[in-house]
């Protein structure tokens, strides 16, 4: 729970030596949270200068957040362990599953003549809300390990984000720099220009701001109180969080926050309800928040150039008008099945990732016209037959993958006109048709898609013919059969000793 003096020493020392919120002892150089320790035991400081009253005086103040949100952890208890999490996680996806199975069921339900319509509706509304809150007292424990996990993760991110903090007030300090110019970090690195925009958009507003190649590091919390903004470019910097302060931006269409060093996107992003556009490319972005899915409005996402393994579940069921899907370098293994889901997504590009394959239902993105899944190297080994109906995609690369046959209905990409084959163990077709450029592949396929056709049709055909045959042969049968018991019946009639004898048969005998 406490900083690891080997990883972040100057905040370990600070953070022992944190004043106390009760009456103040004689002693000022003991942790709030932890037993006072003899004078022989106490963290000798990582750094000369740490000794200095006023030096230590201006970090405690600087590490403040830490330490509340220390205390809160202490109080829910420790991180828990990666199977829990999992194990919270699998169980979560179970009850989710089984809520919407339920509801389908739920809808798919037939009303009976006997009862009203009106009635039948709210029986229905009831029936839901049932399901629903029981679904979610289901989930709360698992939701509550979740969230704690997370409140872990955000706090190791708190206790490097302090430890840079320390070193920069220990640096100016050094240099001889006082340590009023560090109490508040924040106002010393906002730049005049940033303030001057908070100014003047606090005032009159405006529409347009860029900020981009600034060498930023901070935007301040201020930024959301800006009025009518639609553009807010802050590309090329060197921020590393932005404030949840940023949903104020009611009406913001365009945000930029390409090429600057974010780990993460705040939760409250999903409020940009009138959001547009959204860049946050090559950033250090691990996970994006489920939240951002509520930004339906959005027409183009592009979050490549992170450390993406995967996109949120529902993505697809909520982004319904975006158009320009772009998660390029990242380190994504599967795209999840709501993507089918995206009508009007025309541009995809996937490239240098790890897929494993393509959703099943991937034919729906019916309006796809360019889409790019080159370099995912030895993880991309085929596509799904339904990637024929994607009937209007013009552009296609699968160059550099491990794609040995293309699914038999690729001939039905009528409007294909630029396509990518490079690097792959083509069998299907063979390399002498792939040379020949994407209309031979076109052909080749579109011809071996006939074949099959037709043979399928003459094998049908056969079975109908066979089932015909069997049939006479079973109907010929059961007559030979019965014409045979006939036959028999009659000579059992005349041979046997028991019938009545003829008086002519006997003279002759």
């Amino acid at each position: 729970m406490d900083p690891n003096p080997k990883t972040h020493p100057i905040l370990s020392y600070v953070m022992a030596r944190l004043p106390s919120l009760g009456p103040k002892p004689p002693d000022h150089s003991f942790d709030i949270e932890q037993p006072p320790q003899p004078p022989s035991q106490q963290q000798p400081p990582p750094l000369p200068q740490l000794t200095d009253p006023a030096l230590l005086s201006s970090m405690r103040r600087a590490v403040g957040d830490v330490a509340q949100t220390r205390s809160i952890l202490q109080t829910l208890g420790p991180r828990p362990d990666h199977e829990t999490v999992d194990a919270a996680k699998l169980k979560v996806s179970e009850i989710e599953s089984n809520l919407s199975k339920e509801l389908e069921d739920l809808v798919l339900s037939q009303r009976s003549n006997e009862i009203d319509r009106l009635e039948w509706r709210a029986h229905l509304a009831e029936k839901e809300k049932k399901i629903r809150e029981e679904a979610e007292k289901e989930r709360g424990f698992y939701k509550m390990v979740l969230q704690l996990d997370e409140m872990h993760e955000e706090y190791e991110k708190l206790l490097k984000e302090a430890e840079e903090r320390l070193v920069k007030i220990y640096e100016k300090a050094e240099r001889g720099g006082g340590e009023e110019e560090e109490v508040v970090v924040e106002e010393e690195e906002v730049s005049e220009e940033v303030v001057g925009v908070l100014r003047e958009g606090s005032g009159k507003g405006m529409e347009r701001v860029d900020l981009s190649n600034r060498r930023l590091r901070i935007l301040p919390e201020a930024f959301g109180r800006v009025v009518g903004l639609k553009v807010l470019d802050l590309s090329n910097n060197q921020l590393e969080v932005i404030p949840d302060s940023i949903a104020g931006l009611e009406i913001l269409e365009e945000l930029i926050l390409a090429s600057n060093l974010l780990e993460a996107l705040p939760d409250s992003i999903g409020l940009l309800q009138n959001l547009k556009i959204l860049d946050v490319s090559s950033n250090k972005i691990e996970i994006l928040p489920d939240t951002i899915c509520h930004c339906r409005s959005l027409l183009e996402l592009d979050v490549s150039f992170n450390r993406l393994t995967y996109l949120p579940t529902n993505i697809g069921y909520e982004m319904l008008n975006l158009q320009r899907l772009s998660i390029q370098l990242n380190k994504i293994c599967s795209l999840p099945t709501s993507i089918c889901e995206m009508r009007s997504l025309c541009h995809l590009d996937a490239h240098f990732n790890e897929l494993r394959g393509l959703p099943l239902a991937i034919g729906k993105l019916a309006n796809l016209e360019i889409l790019n899944l080159s370099s995912n190297f030895s993880d991309l080994k085929e596509l799904p037959e339904t990637f024929g109906d994607l009937m209007n995609l013009k552009e296609l690369d699968l160059s550099n993958n491990q794609i040995s046959a293309l699914p038999d209905t690729f001939g039905r990409l009528d409007n294909l006109t630029k396509l990518n084959l490079d690097q792959n163990p083509l069998v299907i077709p063979p390399a002498e048709v792939v040379k020949e450029g994407v209309e031979a592949v076109k052909t080749f396929m579109a011809k071996r898609w006939l074949d099959i056709l037709v043979e399928e049709e003459r094998k049908s055909m056969l079975e109908v013919q066979e089932q015909a045959q069997t049939g006479w042969l079973t109907r010929s049968t059961s007559w030979l059969k019965t014409y045979a018991s006939g036959v028999s019946e009659t000579v059992s009639g005349i041979l046997s000793p028991r019938g009545p004898r003829d008086p002519y048969l006997d003279q002759q005998l």
